[in-house]
């Protein structure tokens, strides 16, 4: 595959598909830890969203500024491509309203990028499209900052640690033994969020993440607290669970005692009176080192690729 254009930039798309009260956050997220993964090498990220995915007037009206339209992303070749997921919104997969363009969008990067990364149900959707692994569920949402540890070895995990703390919040998993019986390459893994990183070579390098690297401090925080309110308006029946190894100690009794009283006094009015509790300094984002890493190496594996094939072409 011959490099992109764009001279000596390292051209990357973000296939942006989070639901609308996350777009600008999870875009502005992945920009600022690209750019600071990349140093000085320069970068050129390409915005896209598919376009079945639900959006409200606002987000629509935005993407159709801010992003390109997705059929201009079929006739591109790109260094890297991210897709990220988006709240699940049927049991399978393949009743999602954007599934057959997902799904093509797999096929299409596997021979027109040097490396995708797959984000959450990104990930699920991918894995299941192209080896039929189903995704499970969890009895109720995985929700915290896990420690995993280092399972395998790959350029994504040069000066990597043996272990480390990443967030991960969804409903469903990717069984270990599924993946490895499938050829997938686990790279880390968790006693309690089970395989974090996984990979797969084929014509591109297939970056799998369960978890969210690119999120800010308060991101579970504010997860938290949606859901709370979802719980409260009665759009869900139960109460969310506390994201696990989050809060400290101060945050965490003081949203207990909320929870007895939402479950006391289940209104919509309660809303307001949510605990104003801060996770900077206890969370201190302690994963951010480990994303810059991830996506360091993951530029760099891009840059040499480019490099080659250049050399190739000469």
């Amino acid at each position: 595959m011959s490099p992109p254009g764009d001279g000596d930039s390292i051209v990357i798309g973000l296939v942006n598909n989070m639901p609308d009260g996350a777009l600008k956050t999870t875009e502005r997220q992945f920009t600022e830890l690209l750019h600071t993964a990349a140093g000085e090498v320069p970068l050129r990220l390409r915005l896209f969203s598919l376009p079945e995915a639900p959006r409200g007037e606002s987000s629509r009206a935005y993407i159709i500024e801010k992003y390109e339209k997705f059929a201009a992303l079929w006739g591109s070749r790109l260094d890297g491509l991210i897709v990220t997921g988006t709240e699940p919104r049927t049991a399978a997969l393949a009743d999602e309203p954007y599934w057959h363009t997902l799904t093509k969008l797999v096929d299409w990067a596997e021979v027109n990028t040097t490396s995708t990364v797959w984000s959450c149900l990104a990930a699920h959707a991918a894995v299941y499209h192209l080896d039929g692994i189903g995704r499970q569920q969890f009895p109720e949402k995985l929700s915290g900052v896990f420690e995993c540890a280092r399972t395998g070895d790959h350029g994504i995990l040069a000066n990597a640690p043996a272990a480390w703390r990443i967030p991960h919040s969804r409903s469903n998993d990717l069984p270990r033994k599924a993946l490895l019986a499938a050829g997938y390459q686990i790279l880390s893994t968790s006693p309690v969020a089970g395989a974090d990183m996984f990979l797969k070579q084929g014509k591109s390098l297939f970056l799998f993440l369960q978890g969210h690297p690119e999120y800010d401090p308060d991101s579970l925080l504010r997860e938290y607290q949606r859901d709370v309110g979802r719980f409260l308006r009665g759009e869900r029946d139960a109460y969310p669970r506390m994201p696990q190894n989050y809060f400290d100690a101060d945050a965490s009794t003081a949203l207990a005692e909320f929870r007895e009283r939402a479950l006391v006094r289940r209104h919509i009015d309660l809303v307001e009176a949510f605990p104003a509790v801060d996770v900077h300094g206890h969370c201190a984002h302690a994963w951010r080192p480990q994303a810059l890493r991830i996506y360091s190496n993951w530029l760099s594996l891009l840059a040499r690729s480019r490099l080659h094939a250049r050399a190739r072409a000469i």
